[in-house]
């Protein structure tokens, strides 16, 4: 099952779309990610009293934390119209261009997956951002020509999931960065409350702290996850979303207490018993699951490792005691995360 078919992948989906009605439009209406709501208020307000647009902003972490949601915040914060594109969606320089010149003063441009813009389209990037000016080249050969072009002073918000993979000289043109974590049990909570209000569904405080304790701290998991058992309180109970029906519809989905699916028992079971807890490499991994590794690496393994069920280490993954127990499978006298160097004598 690929990771766009997940119904826990933090990954977005088409059916996704139907969230948007249900994104904050204030930092006021945010919950979770304190500090980021924090530095974001004193960024924006010191940028308003001095008449100015923003800094450009740079958010990063694993998929369906808000980065989106947030771009959008800041568009309404600053009362400015927001252009939103990815960097596989910008081919060539001219299409940057394009997009470039029709902005405004005080416009944002918002960047998905900024890290998979090209090496030709981030050299058209560096001066916009950085001085505020346009250069392209009219012509071929000797008859070339190069012309700047005054842009308005605008704001980039840029949003990966690989944070490592943006070039450095792009990375330190935003004024801004901010890391997304996983969302705490209560922050979830309140979210699965609010987009229930919002949807119209019944549901009582046992079953909206059941879904947040299977989101995986992802909000774009936890609203997936509340039409699916909304779903199910319809057709199978009375409507309300209960600690019984919640329980019920996601067991039917083989989710498990604390979010895991089948593909994530699946790669536990694949380090402890083909490996023997590890470690085992990425790639191995990959194979055996019949994914690509980057995907393991961006979207499987973050949680896991969250969790405290997998290590990272040199020579691999490891399986620690925890995933272990979780799996009900006995626990090695040395497991992976209790081995230690041999004393050097």
């Amino acid at each position: 099952m690929s990771a766009e078919k997940r119904v826990v992948s933090g990954v977005q989906r088409k059916s996704d779309r139907d969230n948007i009605a249900l994104r904050p439009r204030r930092l006021d209406d945010m919950l979770g990610q304190d500090r980021v709501r924090e530095n974001l208020s004193i960024l924006i307000e010191a940028a308003t009293a001095r008449s100015e647009p923003i800094d450009h902003v740079l958010f990063y972490g694993p998929p369906g934390l808000g980065k989106t949601s947030l771009a959008y915040v800041i568009a309404n914060e600053v009362a400015g119209d927001i252009r939103v594109t990815a960097g596989p969606a910008i081919e060539r320089a001219g299409d940057l261009a394009a997009i470039l010149t029709h902005l405004k003063k005080g416009d944002i441009l918002f960047i998905d997956e900024v890290h998979r813009l090209g090496k030709a389209v981030e050299e058209i990037l560096y001066p916009a951002m950085e001085d505020f000016v346009l250069d392209i080249v009219i012509g071929k050969g000797p008859a070339a020509k190069s012309l700047r072009l005054n842009l308005p002073r605008f704001t980039v918000i840029g949003a990966t999931t690989r944070l490592a993979l943006l070039a450095a000289p792009l990375r330190d043109r935003f004024g801004a960065t901010f890391r997304l974590d996983f969302y705490a049990e209560a922050d979830m909570q309140k979210i699965v409350w609010r987009a229930a209000r919002l949807l119209d569904v019944e549901i009582n405080a046992e079953g909206a702290r059941e879904i947040a304790r299977r989101a995986r701290g992802t909000p774009r998991v936890g609203l997936r996850l509340l039409r699916r058992v909304r779903d199910y309180a319809e057709a199978r109970a009375d409507g309300v979303i209960t600690m019984a029906a919640t329980q019920a519809a996601l067991g039917l989905m083989e989710i498990d207490e604390l979010g895991l699916d089948d593909i994530d028992r699946r790669i536990l079971r694949i380090i402890i018993e083909n490996y023997g807890g590890g470690p085992v490499g990425l790639d191995t991994i990959a194979a055996a699951i019949s994914e690509d590794s980057a995907t393991i690496m961006d979207v499987y393994e973050p949680y896991l490792i969250q969790l405290g069920f997998i290590d990272r280490t040199p020579r691999g993954r490891t399986c620690t005691r925890h995933a272990y127990a979780h799996l009900g499978l006995p626990i090695p006298e040395v497991a992976a995360d209790d081995e230690t160097q041999p004393t050097l004598l």
